[in-house]
């Protein structure tokens, strides 16, 4: 239940406060005195959209409030977020509006606590419902009209609904991986042919080091000039260590510096250091001299081997032209093949697979269309009960309703068209809403509708109704007073309405007025603000009745209103 309203600079709302209380209330006044402004605020605490204009004029930020005494619904949303009930039981809702550098900033909190959008939407759904005359044009959209059919069939039904939206949607993917399988499987074959192609002719490379190449092209230089290595490394081998007798060897130099270093160091021990460096030269040179000796009696020629070098060259060469430009690239690219050789291969369900997949997936959707059918007719033959009983009390005895429900093929909501249809008049056919309701007529629909779905609802919420008594009067608006009374006995209503006679069954009364204000008391600053006035007592609430009966508070409308507030007070008494 919605307790109390505060607004600042909102629209023509500097500063209200307002008290609410269980039952109907109504909100009366003259055309476009701002009654709906309230109903705007309520709207826009609640997650509405917002616009910089809504802002009071020459101010730069606009507070809205409300709060709510707690409903099962409401602490199951509470607990969900992890946010504590105030001392009192109760839930304070609250958006700040702001327009900072040409831009509109707006922040929602929940007993304090910032939440986002969707978090408030889910909100309203435990709060309020808001009722325009407006919606009717909503009604008479068959789309709309199957949502509120699943709406009224319960939980059951709209968990049917959603186990039938999650199955076509696996069915819309099944569609389209087995449409996909089979526009790529002629690529999917080709790309094969060319993949087993390389795969084979890499796998005949053998690659294994990505060096190899380099390693081949060293031993190639060596076997194709192996006699120039051995008559060089002989040549080495002579001066470094064994020349003939006219020549010094490198290594019987050394030994001759050696021996006058040492005899040096008898009379200079700074030289020790240089004695010790061609001490090692002298081992150096010698090792080398039997290395190198050692290297040129190991070559031997192999012309078969330079061969095979020479033939693997070319194959690695021409490996790395189609897959390299260098043999790691070449090996890295024979590693993706072979993973794209096995996605090609094995990449999930064969394109027969995926058939009998998609058809049973298909034969699963049709199944849970048809039960959700089933449920549907069901819900649809209780409504049409219902409805035509709240429809009578509403000035249409004679009125015949159907909920039509016509196959389709299945979808995400099912395989069925809802379309309401209905006959006012004795002997006429029915038709489809759309087609033959006037806007006294859709109203009471509206109304009707409201009040079945109120009876089916086992949390207690706020429903708003904006003028939904607009085209109707006499008989008709008593009628809806009536209604509205019987659903504010379990919900609290907030009823916007130029009727007297739904004004007088009011549980709480309030009058908005316009007032023209002077703010800086001078005269240079006229200011046109919206007031609401709590109607607590018989004499203003029948003058306010009059006025509403007649447009003054002339003897026979005041007599009227006293009839009016005493009718209404039996009319409560009684229910």
């Amino acid at each position: 239940m919605l307790s109390s309203l505060r607004i600042q600079n909102f629209a023509l709302i500097d500063r209200l406060e307002l008290k609410l209380g269980a039952g109907l209330n109504v909100l009366t006044g003259e055309t476009g005195a701002g009654k709906s402004i309230i109903l705007d605020a309520i709207d826009v605490i609640l997650g509405g959209k917002v616009n910089s204009r809504m802002i009071r004029t020459g101010a730069s930020k606009a507070m809205l409030e409300a709060t709510f005494q707690v409903n099962t619904a409401l602490e199951q949303w509470l607990k969900e977020r992890e946010i504590d009930l105030l001392e009192d039981n109760s839930v304070v809702c609250c958006r700040e509006l702001a327009v900072a550098k040409g831009s509109l900033r707006s922040r929602s909190r929940v007993n304090g606590v910032l939440v986002n959008r969707p978090s408030i939407a889910q909100l309203r759904q435990c709060l309020v419902e808001i009722t325009a005359q407006g919606q009717t044009i909503q009604l008479m959209i068959p789309a709309l009209q199957r949502d509120l059919l699943d709406f009224y069939g319960g939980s059951e039904l709209l968990q049917q609904r959603h186990l039938v939206a999650s199955l076509f949607e696996q069915a819309t993917n099944g569609k389209k991986a087995l449409e996909s399988r089979r526009q790529s499987e002629q690529q999917r074959l080709q790309r094969l042919d060319l993949v087993a192609y390389q795969l084979k002719e890499l796998q005949s490379a053998e690659l294994k080091d990505f060096e190899e190449l380099s390693q081949l092209e060293i031993e190639r230089d060596r076997l194709s000039h192996v006699v120039e290595l051995q008559q060089l490394s002989y040549q080495v081998y002579q001066i470094l260590y064994q020349q003939d007798r006219e020549q010094l060897a490198a290594a019987d130099l050394l030994a001759k510096a050696e021996d006058m270093l040492t005899d040096m160091v008898n009379y200079d021990k700074e030289l020790e250091s240089i004695l010790e460096m061609v001490r090692s030269a002298v081992t150096q040179v010698v090792e080398a001299g039997h290395q190198i000796n050692s290297y040129g009696n190991g070559l031997e020629t192999d012309e078969q081997r330079l061969e095979e070098v020479e033939e693997r060259i070319q194959t690695l060469k021409q490996i790395c032209r189609k897959y390299g430009p260098s043999l790691e690239n070449a090996m890295s690219y024979y590693e993706s093949l072979q993973e794209e050789w096995a996605e090609l291969t094995d990449s999930g369900q064969s394109l027969e697979e995926l058939e009998e997949e998609y058809q049973k997936q298909e034969a699963q959707l049709i199944k849970a269309c048809h039960e959700l059918t089933t449920r549907r007719e069901k819900a649809a033959l209780a409504l049409e009960r219902q409805l035509v009983d709240q429809l009578k009390p509403l000035a249409m005895e004679k009125v015949i309703f159907q909920c039509c429900i016509n196959p389709t093929s299945p979808a995400a909501n099912g395989s069925d068209k809802v379309e309401f249809k209905w006959s006012q008049n004795p002997g006429e056919k029915v038709q489809p809403l759309a087609a033959t309701a006037s806007g006294g007529e859709m109203s009471r629909f509206l109304l009707a509708l409201k009040a079945c779905f109120s009876d089916s609802e086992s949390s207690s919420r706020t429903l708003i109704f904006d003028e939904i008594d607009a085209g109707v009067s006499g008989k008709v608006a008593q009628a809806i007073a009536t209604k509205l009374h019987q659903i504010s006995q379990k919900h609290q209503v907030l009823c916007v309405t130029h009727q007297p006679l739904i004004a007088a069954m009011a549980d709480t009364h309030f009058r908005v007025d316009k007032e023209i204000i002077d703010e800086c008391h001078n005269g240079s600053d006229i200011r046109t603000v919206v007031r609401v006035k709590t109607l607590g007592d018989r004499r203003t609430r029948r003058e306010e009745l009059a006025e509403l009966t007649g447009g003054h508070s002339a003897t026979d409308a005041i007599a009227f209103a006293d009839s009016l507030l005493a009718r209404a007070a039996a009319q409560r008494e009684k229910s």
